[in-house]
């Protein structure tokens, strides 16, 4: 196993997958079926998950994103079922509308706080492009084996965000709707208002147990889901929910516009 990333057991069946070494903190989810593993993202892409992965199942793995940001998408290459939101295909085949100058300048934005792996040169990164081999709809149940997970199209951050809901443990993988820090919809391919209807979706799930964040924190209570909306009401209120807004600062998070 690799010193780069971090695995933390939430249940027996149910692992977060975190890299702690960089800024932004990033987690993946790998969920255990009886026919299958379901992998909610693939990270960085700065050290090979495809062998963390491999050290807790030998399963078949389907690779599930809950967006196409080149720190979600990084070990895409690693696996050979993709599946994404249909209104973010387009950026899985022919690239994100970003200079990949810019992105090699995000990864180093701050130090790395953990060794990378000797393979990693930021020169050479490159974002994955391929074909999806399944295009995800809203509401559509992905079934592994025993562990069903409901899609839930939650646009604003990307067109194509998704949460997933796994309604029998209680379980909300929220992607970069909902985490604690600073939730971005100030990007030109953002959308704020669809941000707020997205948290308003989210707000009205019955028995949430437990959030399941792709950046931060990993313990993070689940009123802070009725708190970003109520955050969103009062943007909008001012009429401020638009682009350009600025940073607004609650307690345990902001929204950059």
């Amino acid at each position: 196993m690799s010193h780069w990333f971090t695995i933390e057991e939430i249940d027996s069946i149910t692992y977060a997958i975190s890299e702690y070494g960089h800024w932004e903190r990033m987690h993946s989810y790998l969920l255990i079926g009886m026919h299958h593993a379901l992998l909610i993202d693939t990270g960085l892409g700065i050290g090979n998950i495809k062998k963390e992965v491999e050290s807790l199942t030998d399963l078949p793995i389907k690779v599930v994103t809950t967006h196409v940001h080149w720190d979600h998408i990084g070990g895409h290459h690693l696996f050979n079922d993709i599946f994404v939101h249909k209104e973010d295909v387009e950026w899985l085949r022919n690239g994100l509308p970003i200079p990949m100058d810019q992105i090699r300048k995000s990864i180093m934005q701050e130090p790395f706080s953990k060794k990378v792996p000797k393979d990693f040169d930021v020169n050479q990164y490159k974002v994955y492009t391929g074909n999806p081999t399944k295009i995800l709809q809203d509401n559509e149940i992905i079934d592994i084996g025993e562990r069903k997970i409901r899609v839930l199209h939650t646009p604003g951050h990307s067109p194509g965000h998704v949460c997933f809901w796994e309604e029998e443990k209680g379980y909300l993988y929220t992607g970069d709707l909902i985490y604690a820090g600073t939730l971005y919809a100030f990007y030109p391919s953002t959308n704020p208002k669809d941000f707020k209807h997205s948290v308003d979706r989210i707000s009205c799930l019955k028995d949430i147990k437990k959030i399941l964040p792709a950046h931060h924190d990993l313990n993070i209570p689940v009123d802070i889901i009725q708190r970003v909306k109520y955050a969103f009401e009062w943007i909008e209120k001012k009429n401020l929910l638009m682009h350009g807004s600025g940073v607004f600062q609650f307690e345990g998070f902001n929204i950059k516009l």
